[in-house]
């Protein structure tokens, strides 16, 4: 494209760029000849770079699709002209080594993504939103209301594309009398006996029917009619955010079966917004676990769902039940993390054998934890020696893991610990975990834990010193007075 300026000067050269252009892609009738950038026959690095500076300043000033092709027909060129450059190929020993041609690759495939982002829009892509909303229509069970609102949101839709339009789009053929929500369709009151509600909505699903083919009738193009497919595009945006709002009768059949199986009857009055929060903490205070279960399963939204498990999780034990186990077993056997820290909390021995399946999963430090201390809580025998296990410091689990596995086997209880805990005591280079196993042998707290512990009193580090304090405190107490 000219902005009227050239230089008579630069005719040649000028002529010669353009030349360049049109073999590269065939495209060449917009793009300013004298401000086309030219590739030598012997690209390097440098001019390839250069070059590919003057199709991004091109890409920022193109205004029309004939633009772009011949920005696409210069890519073409740039990416001839890398296949045959003599570049200096990476060390292959040097991860941070330098890749011209890849860096290269990516400037070309990054001005190519730029081109597709700067097309359009074009009338296709009204059509395209015209029919999905026109299938939206159709296939959903709408409430009464919600009919009545996606009627509305139709007309609305149809008035604004006349406007749009103009006389671009012919909207005289279509009956307005048929999409008029005060009249209702003959099939009314077989609508009305499956609940879905009255009139058809089949005359609307024909209107934009026939605003999508009046559009792909007129033909408008995305240079010369752009701000009629800009407005269009607005106008179908409303469309579908209408239908959005509409009332389907699957949003109120869970809150209706909420309501038959009495889930909002422990409300007096509505204190939080949404009501069903404030009906869960409600069935929270009285351990009703099934209603809790029940808005888990039937509220599909990550609020209440992260809700409904928090309740769980403050119940701990109270909220144990076979249908609730059940559940967060699910759960954790897709690694969920909150489920895993319930189910601990519950202290399920049912989720023993699963949990115990992660223990040594160290390439995920956070479910390592979150499923040591579930073990720890339940109380898993069978987790002894897997636990213990972690405590390797040879091994690959992580140092800010292993006090997680000495406190879990501190939990439990289990004297075969007693062992490994006080070598790790005695042999990690970490204080935490030296700190974490003193704990959970005094937790074990025969007189042999206890023991380990104790003779560590002198022990430069403050927080494995303390336990050994703790330690030789209970060893005192114990003792038989004379």
């Amino acid at each position: 494209m000219s902005n009227g300026d050239d230089d008579p000067a630069d005719a040649s050269e000028g002529a010669d760029a353009a030349d360049n252009a049109e073999e590269a892609g065939g495209a060449g009738e917009s793009t300013d000849a004298a401000a086309a950038p030219t590739l030598p026959d012997e690209a390097t690095e440098e001019s390839l770079n250069e070059y590919l500076d003057d199709i991004e300043a091109l890409l920022d000033d193109a205004e029309t699709e004939a633009d772009l092709d011949d920005i696409e027909a210069l890519l073409d060129d740039a990416e001839e002209g890398l296949t045959g450059a003599d570049l200096p190929e990476p060390d292959e020993d040097d991860e941070d080594a330098d890749d011209p041609r890849g860096d290269l690759e990516d400037r070309i495939a990054e001005l190519r993504d730029g081109v597709e982002e700067a097309r359009g829009p074009y009338a296709e892509d009204v059509i395209d939103a015209i029919e999905s909303a026109a299938s939206t229509l159709e296939d959903t069970e709408w409430t009464a209301a919600g009919r009545d609102d996606a009627a509305d949101a139709v007309v609305a839709f149809v008035d604004a594309a006349a406007d749009a339009v103009d006389d671009e789009v012919d909207t005289d053929d279509l009956d307005r009398d048929t999409i008029d929500t005060d009249e209702p369709d003959a099939d009314a009151d077989d609508a009305d006996a499956d609940g879905t509600g009255g009139d058809s909505l089949d005359d609307f699903v024909a209107a934009l029917d026939a605003v999508a083919a009046a559009v792909a009738d007129a033909g408008l193009d995305p240079d010369d009619d752009a701000e009629t497919i800009a407005a269009l595009l607005d106008a179908t945006d409303g469309l579908e955010a209408g239908l959005d709002d509409a009332e389907e009768w699957d949003d109120l059949e869970t809150h209706e079966q909420l309501r038959a199986q009495e889930y909002y009857d422990v409300l007096g009055h509505y204190k939080d917004y949404p009501v069903e929060w404030a009906a869960l903490k409600e069935h929270e205070t009285r351990d009703n676990v099934d209603m809790i279960l029940l808005a888990l399963d039937s509220l599909q939204s990550d609020f209440m769902e992260r809700h409904c498990l928090e309740a769980l999780e403050r119940m701990g034990k109270r909220g144990k039940t076979e249908a609730s186990v059940e559940e967060l077993l699910g759960r954790a056997e897709k690694r969920d993390q909150p489920a895993i820290r319930i189910l601990g909390k519950m202290a399920a021995e049912e989720a023993t054998e699963t949990l115990v399946e992660y223990v040594p999963e160290d390439s995920n430090p956070q479910l390592q934890k979150a499923v040591f201390k579930a073990l720890g809580e339940i109380g898993a025998a069978e987790a002894v020696q897997p636990l213990a296990n972690q405590l390797d410091p040879e091994g690959d689990t992580d140092s800010l893991v292993r006090p997680h596995a000495a406190r879990a086997l501190g939990l439990i209880g289990d004297t075969r610990a007693i062992d490994p805990l006080a070598d790790a005591l005695a042999e990690d280079d970490s204080d935490d975990v030296r700190a974490a196993a003193g704990w959970a042998l005094r937790q074990i707290g025969t007189r042999e834990a206890l023991e380990a512990v104790a003779e560590y009193g002198d022990e430069h580090s403050f927080i494995v010193s303390t336990e050994a304090e703790k330690a030789e405190r209970a060893l005192d107490e114990a003792a038989p007075t004379a």
